[in-house]
């Protein structure tokens, strides 16, 4: 599997089942920080290889706080999250070299720690009757 379709795969599985954040367990929530952090990172090394014009990442963001329906509060820290995981990337890693890539590697796999926990969470809920809601399907820039 390509290292982008793998990273692809892991993020969008994370996302798979969301449920409205405000009804999650703090440690859910946490989890959720994290993982726009997590795509701010993936969104600025991804730019560092392919161009400032791709939106493959950041896209995948602006579902995410479309499927959660977090209330205004929760909604501007994930954003904010997101945007300080995508400077501290941009700022470490200006250019696209070895580095990047395994940078980029190692955020996914963070990322697919995070899927894990969070998919648990999911099939729990849904186990109790939650519709599911993909964010896999989207079709968003790649």
């Amino acid at each position: 599997m390509s290292r982008p379709l793998l990273i692809g795969v892991c993020l969008a599985s994370l996302l798979a089942l969301p449920v409205m954040a405000q009804e999650r367990a703090p440690e859910d929530r946490q989890r959720l920080l994290d993982l726009a952090y997590a795509l701010g990172e993936s969104h600025a090394l991804r730019q560092t290889c392919q161009g400032e014009s791709d939106q493959y990442w950041r896209s995948r963001m602006v579902r995410l706080t479309e499927v959660e329906q977090a209330d205004q509060a929760f909604d501007a820290q994930m954003r904010e999250r997101f945007n300080t995981g995508f400077a501290s990337r941009r700022s470490e890693y200006p250019v696209c070299d070895e580095a990047s890539r395994k940078a980029e590697q190692a955020v996914a796999r963070k990322g697919q720690a995070l899927a894990v926990k969070l998919s648990q969470t999911m099939r729990e809920v849904r186990s109790a009757g939650a519709a599911p809601d993909s964010v896999a399907a989207e079709t968003g820039a790649r």
